[in-house]
């Protein structure tokens, strides 16, 4: 090797050593499908028109599934349209979701009757898991004390009669409900039977009602069989939420305790709609999908 040769492969040598390098992704498993509401998917009169635009958008970046109300997928079957959408799109039911009321007893016979006709929608589309939500409550005179009894025995009663269909189900906390602070889940989580019901919850709401959601996750990892994947902001857009990436939540933490709980709990990505969003739709989960994508995760081409 002559001078000039040394010399350079000693600066390419020097190079290199200058360069930092970069840790690679960690390799991924799950695969991450997408909730409908960003597009204004709610059960009410006419809101089965936002599907297509929502599974069009899920679909075309890549997503591998999608949730909705099971009140939306019967009214589309009904009118001959929802075979044709999953067709067209190619993105699977996954789970569906019912809020139940669990501070009213008198109420539970219709509720149960009214869980099983709709899980028999998801079931029909091919679903594979029910997310229970509790009912709202007015916050600042509710006390959960009074009704904690009431709630055990309702979570208790539906699930039962939701895995008696062959579906998997879970608690999905959220705010504004009757369960929504850290300690209202671990109070109703630690005395539920866990064989029925397992754990679905939304992590942006956990941050958004005061709790450490990545800290929660890991209490109830044995559990966890579903998630609503969002981000918090506490911004005035999206009722404080925020594609992945842009918030508070411990996202890293939560997705890492997902992939090694060995339990291959569905995940689905979540963002709430915002009539003045700096955002559309797609924009948002094109920024969400490209946060994803640095952690590893892989969509469909």
């Amino acid at each position: 090797m002559n001078r000039r040769s040394f010399t350079n492969t000693l600066m390419l040598g020097v190079g290199a050593l200058a360069v930092p390098r970069l840790p690679a992704a960690p390799t991924r498993k799950l695969k991450i499908g997408y909730t409908c509401i960003t597009w204004g998917s709610f059960p009410r009169p006419g809101a089965e028109s936002t599907i297509e635009t929502a599974l069009k958008d899920i679909s075309g970046e890549g997503f591998w599934s999608f949730e909705t109300f099971p009140e939306l997928l019967d009214t589309l079957d009904q009118k001959d349209q929802l075979n044709p959408l999953l067709e067209k799109y190619a993105v699977p039911v996954r789970s569906g979701y019912i809020t139940v009321n669990l501070i009213d007893p008198a109420q539970r016979k219709d509720g149960i009757a009214r869980v099983i006709q709709l899980s028999k929608v998801i079931q029909k589309c091919k679903g594979t898991f029910v997310v229970l939500a509790p009912n709202g409550v007015k916050r600042d005179s509710y006390n959960f004390k009074e009704h904690r009894a009431d709630i055990i025995a309702g979570l208790n009663e539906y699930a039962m009669a939701v895995t008696d269909l062959g579906l998997g189900t879970g608690l999905h906390q959220h705010t504004g409900t009757c369960i929504e602070s850290r300690d209202e889940v671990y109070a109703v989580m630690e005395a539920v039977n866990t064989s029925h019901l397992k754990f679905a919850p939304d992590v942006g709401q956990l941050q958004k009602g005061g709790a450490d959601a990545a800290k929660v996750v890991k209490d109830f990892l044995p559990i966890l069989k579903h998630m609503h994947l969002k981000d918090y902001k506490g911004w005035e857009f999206y009722s404080g939420y925020c594609p992945l990436g842009m918030g508070t939540v411990d996202l890293p933490a939560v997705l890492d305790m997902a992939e090694s709980s060995g339990q291959n709990p569905d995940i689905m990505v979540e963002l709430d709609p915002s009539a003045n969003g700096p955002m559309t739709p797609l924009e948002t989960v094109k920024t969400t999908k490209a946060y994803l994508v640095k952690q590893g995760y892989t969509f469909k081409s």
